[in-house]
């Protein structure tokens, strides 16, 4: 061996070298392992999202039940309820009649909002339909029907949503909303806000007089990216084995 190579032992460089390349290694196999657990774990999501998307559409395509009353609403929650085709008897509290700013496939406007008294005593809130933008102050608002008596209303339950919309916050003071927020409306329209179904009804289509207000528009979506998020990570998992190779490659070369 020769002096210079005892030399470069003794000063520890080459046990040094070992020591990097043992340190990138383990980075890698470190990377290449979360990687992979990430895109496992998007496969999971995947697995339960289309298990949540057909159990949604399950409830909201059964024949409607009875909405909750008293006794089940501090047991409502939207991984049970949430969709669920429910109906309910009683009558409209008109006055109460509440207008939120909305879009629906037939453009932006409002969403309908009026209390319903039910024969069992509580009141719920129920999302008759959407309407135009311009609508509202004309003489067809005015005249737009407004069922009166005994009625029985079949539509989705829909979870109350606090606050308003994005950037935008209600104004009860100003009758201006943004979000369908049961509490609040039912404060702002007098009503005995512990008497009041802490969810929605979205009504079913049913035409009027000149179509308004327009029920059966709620939109069931759920954004399912997982396998594309998977992709990307297993992609990325890929890239570090291969990029080990190369520098391990390039190492050796310049050597």
């Amino acid at each position: 061996m020769t002096r210079t190579r005892l030399a470069g032992l003794r000063d520890g460089r080459p046990v040094r070298s070992v020591w990097t390349r043992l340190g990138w290694a383990g980075l890698a196999l470190l990377l290449f392992a979360g990687f992979v657990g990430l895109g496992t774990w998007q496969l999971y999501r995947r697995a339960w999202k289309l298990d949540l998307i057909a159990a949604v559409q399950a409830r909201a395509d059964a024949a409607p039940v009875p909405a909750p009353g008293p006794g089940r609403w501090d047991q409502a929650s939207a991984a049970r309820d949430r969709y669920r085709h429910v109906r309910v008897s009683g009558h409209y509290l008109h006055g109460g009649e509440t207008l939120v700013h909305g879009t629906s496939k037939l453009g932006y406007g409002y969403w309908v909002m009026t209390p319903l008294r039910t024969d069992r005593g509580f009141i719920v809130l129920v999302d008759r339909g959407h309407i135009p933008e311009s609508l509202p102050g004309t003489p067809k608002f005015r005249s737009m029907l407004r069922p009166r008596g005994q009625v029985t209303v079949t539509g989705l339950l829909r979870l109350s949503k606090v606050g308003g919309g994005v950037l935008r916050s209600n104004a009860p003071d100003e009758g201006i909303w943004y979000s369908r927020d049961v509490d609040a409306i039912a404060a702002a329209a007098g009503l005995p806000v512990d008497w009041v179904a802490p969810y929605f009804i979205d009504a079913d289509a049913r035409p009027g007089r000149d179509g308004w207000p327009a029920g059966g528009l709620t939109v069931i979506r759920f954004p399912n990216h997982h396998l594309i998020y998977a992709i990307t990570w297993y992609a990325m998992a890929l890239s570090v084995p291969i990029s080990a190779f190369l520098v391990f490659r390039r190492g050796r070369a310049g050597a």
